[in-house]
C-alpha cells in the first residue's frame, strides 16, 4: 500500500582477492557463482532456488561478482549448490524407509541398505543394493567431496530405482534395469571430506581417486590408515564381482558433460587370447556413451580428457578407480564428469548446469 515503506536495495560487489592461489586457478575463467535468492538456508526443497550470477568475472587473479540485496535479507553463494551431510543422511534414511515399506512391486528386487565400513572419523560408508539380475553393476559417487553434483546424481538415481517419489511407482525402464542387474550404489565415498569442506580429499588428505592400488614402492594403497573408504568398497567388489562400473564426478574447468574410460590400460589396449577383449571393451564403451547421449542432451563425446600418450603413462595411473576396476574385474568402467560451469552444448545462462540436471 501507499503507507508501506519501499523495499530497500543494496548493491554489493564481492571479491575473492586470492582466487589465484587455489590449487587449480585455470578453472576460474568462465565460472559463474551460484546464489540462492531465498532468505533462509537452502534445504532439499530449495533446489529450484539456485541461479547463476552473470556478473562473475575472473580478472587479475581475483574472482568478483556484484549482487543486489534487499536490506536485512540473506543470500547464499556457492561454487556449486551444496549437498550437506544432513541431506546425505536423509537420502540414506529415505532409501531405508522405501526398502522396509516395500510392497510387492519393489520387494521382488531385494532392496538392501548396508554399511561397507567406516571412515577415519567414524562415519558409515553406506551402500544401497537393489535388483534381481545376474549382471553386477557398481556406481560410486563423490570420491572428491567438493563435487556435490555427483551426490545430486546419486539422489536422482536412487529415488528412481526405489520409487522415492510422490507416486512411489517404478516406471517400465527402471523395472527392466532391475530385472537385468544387481546394482550396488555408494552415494558418498568421502563423507569425512564432505563434512570438513574439502574439495578433493578425505580427513587425512588422501585423494581417494588415487588410492585404488599401489603404484609407488614407498606408498601402499588402499590402506586402513589413509583410505579405508576405498579399501571397504574394493573388498565388497571382490565379494560380488563387477560387470559394469561407473564413477561419478564433477569437472571444474571443462563446460561439458562427458565420459572417460580406461584408455591405454591393458584391458583397453591388449587383446585377449582369442583376439577380442580390447575391441570388446572399446565397443562397449562407445555403445554406452552413444545410448546415454540419445537420452540426455547434455552429454557429448567430442570434448573430454585426452587419453594418455602411451601405455606406460596409463600404467602409472592404475591407482585411478576406473582404470583399476576395469582391469581388476575385466569389465567396462567409465568416469562420468559433469561441469561446475554452464553446459556449453546445452546452455542456460540463468541456471546453468544445476541440481535439476545433475539429478
Amino acid at each position: 500500500t501507499a503507507d508501506e515503506e519501499p523495499i530497500k536495495l543494496l548493491t554489493v560487489t564481492y571479491e575473492i582477492a586470492n582466487a589465484h592461489a587455489v590449487s587449480y586457478p585455470e578453472a576460474w575463467p568462465g565460472t559463474t557463482v551460484f546464489y540462492s535468492p531465498r532468505t533462509s538456508a537452502p534445504t532439499p526443497a530449495d533446489d529450484d532456488a539456485w541461479r547463476r550470477n552473470l556478473t562473475t568475472r575472473y580478472v587479475d587473479g581475483k574472482l568478483t561478482w556484484t549482487h543486489v540485496h534487499s536490506v536485512n535479507g540473506s543470500v547464499f553463494f556457492s561454487y556449486f549448490p551444496m549437498y550437506g551431510y544432513e541431506r546425505h543422511l536423509k537420502l540414506v534414511a529415505d532409501c531405508a524407509a522405501a526398502a522396509v515399506a516395500a510392497g510387492p512391486s519393489l520387494a521382488e528386487y531385494r532392496p538392501r541398505i548396508a554399511s561397507l565400513g567406516q571412515t577415519i572419523q567414524g562415519r558409515e560408508l553406506e551402500c544401497v543394493s537393489i535388483g534381481k539380475g545376474t549382471t553386477v553393476a557398481w556406481i560410486i559417487h563423490r570420491q572428491h567431496p567438493g563435487e556435490t553434483m555427483a551426490e545430486f546424481f546419486a539422489e536422482g538415481l536412487l529415488h528412481r530405482l526405489l520409487g522415492v517419489s510422490p507416486s512411489s511407482e517404478l516406471d517400465e525402464p527402471t523395472r527392466r534395469v532391475l530385472q537385468a542387474y544387481r546394482l550396488h550404489i555408494v552415494p558418498n565415498m568421502c563423507p569425512d571430506g564432505s563434512v570438513l569442506g574439502h574439495l578433493r580429499t578425505n580427513s587425512v588428505g588422501a585423494n581417494l581417486n588415487r588410492e585404488w592400488t599401489t603404484v609407488r614402492p614407498d606408498y601402499v594403497a588402499p590402506s586402513p590408515s589413509r583410505s579405508p573408504e576405498v579399501l571397504s568398497v574394493l573388498s565388497a567388489m571382490d565379494r560380488t564381482g563387477v560387470d559394469f562400473f561407473l564413477d561419478v564426478h564433477g569437472d571444474e574447468e571443462l563446460p561439458y558433460v562427458f565420459f572417460s574410460g580406461a584408455e591405454r590400460t591393458p584391458i583397453w589396449s591388449k587383446d585377449a587370447p582369442d583376439g577380442t577383449n580390447g575391441e570388446r571393451i572399446r565397443r562397449l564403451h562407445g555403445y554406452f556413451v552413444s545410448c546415454y547421449r540419445r537420452q540426455n542432451p547434455d552429454v557429448q563425446k567430442e570434448i573430454g580428457y585426452p587419453p594418455p600418450d602411451s601405455e606406460e603413462i596409463a600404467m602409472a595411473h592404475m591407482n585411478v578407480a576406473t582404470n583399476q576396476v576395469s582391469n581388476r574385474f575385466d569389465c567396462l568402467g567409465l568416469t562420468l564428469e559433469m561441469p561446475f560451469k554452464d553446459c556449453a552444448t546445452n546452455a542456460d545462462p540463468e541456471r546453468g548446469f544445476d541440481v535439476r540436471r545433475a539429478k
